[in-house]
């Protein structure tokens, strides 16, 4: 059989394309890009009362322009949610969608009278000249007390070291401070906690003026001396680890 001058060059064509094809098989990606740089903080928070349970702690890593608090200001909704029933999960969704929030975590539970616990917490290495740590829990046997840390800057920490706060009492202004079992959840009154419908008395976040309870005269509080507290209320200690 003759085969013609061009049908040649068409099979030798045709074969310099099957061993270019053949040649994809040796083809090896490159390999991925490293994962970013991060960094790990442990945030310790100690309960220094004596009958008041802190509700489970929010810890917010952020940059400046965030505020979980502003004292003469109003509580966000989120706040609110928190200072009158101890569920953090509003705030906390509250704080994940601002823009200069990096990350935020939980706490497992509440923290009883005297208790303790490590919240973790990370964030890219390249947010951290700018970062800063607020925390926040309920005082539970109150109408609307919070043991707060709002803003502290800890771009300076190097890994394994620490710093300590300790935290106040603030009042979220959302409540009035009736006492009564009815609206204090905790174990002192067991009542209804969260209302968007009850008074927001001050509508500002202010200094907490303590709690007064049966002993003193209040014959409506649910609240006895046990459930006083002075301040501090709570110790607040950030190590940075990696």
């Amino acid at each position: 059989m003759t085969i013609k001058p061009s049908n040649v060059l068409a099979l030798a064509l045709s074969g310099a394309v099957l061993a270019g094809c053949s040649s994809d098989n040796d083809f090896v990606p490159p390999p991925p890009p490293p994962p970013p740089a991060m960094a790990t903080f442990e945030v310790t928070v100690d309960n220094l009362t004596n009958a008041q349970p802190l509700s489970p702690v929010a810890v917010i890593a952020h940059a400046t322009g965030y505020h979980v608090f502003s004292v003469g200001s109003a509580a966000t909704a989120g706040l609110e949610e928190q200072a009158e029933g101890g569920d953090n999960m509003a705030l906390l969704a509250e704080a994940g969608a601002d823009g200069d929030v990096r990350a935020t975590a939980s706490g497992a539970g509440p923290i009883g009278p005297g208790g303790t616990e490590t919240i973790t917490i990370e964030v890219l290495e390249s947010d951290v000249a700018t970062l800063r740590i607020s925390t926040s829990s309920m005082l539970v046997n109150t109408n609307d007390a919070i043991a707060a840390l709002d803003a502290v800057d800890v771009s300076t920490l190097a890994a394994g070291t620490s710093m300590t706060w300790r935290t106040i009492a603030y009042d979220a202004g959302t409540e009035a401070n009736t006492e009564e079992a009815a609206h204090i959840p905790g174990p002192a009154g067991g009542g209804e906690g969260f209302n968007a419908a009850r008074d927001d008395i001050a509508d500002r976040v202010s200094m907490h003026a303590g709690v007064v309870g049966q002993d003193d005269g209040f014959a409506t509080s649910g609240l006895n001396n046990q459930h006083r507290f002075d301040n501090p209320v709570a110790r607040v200690r950030i190590t940075r680890i990696d």
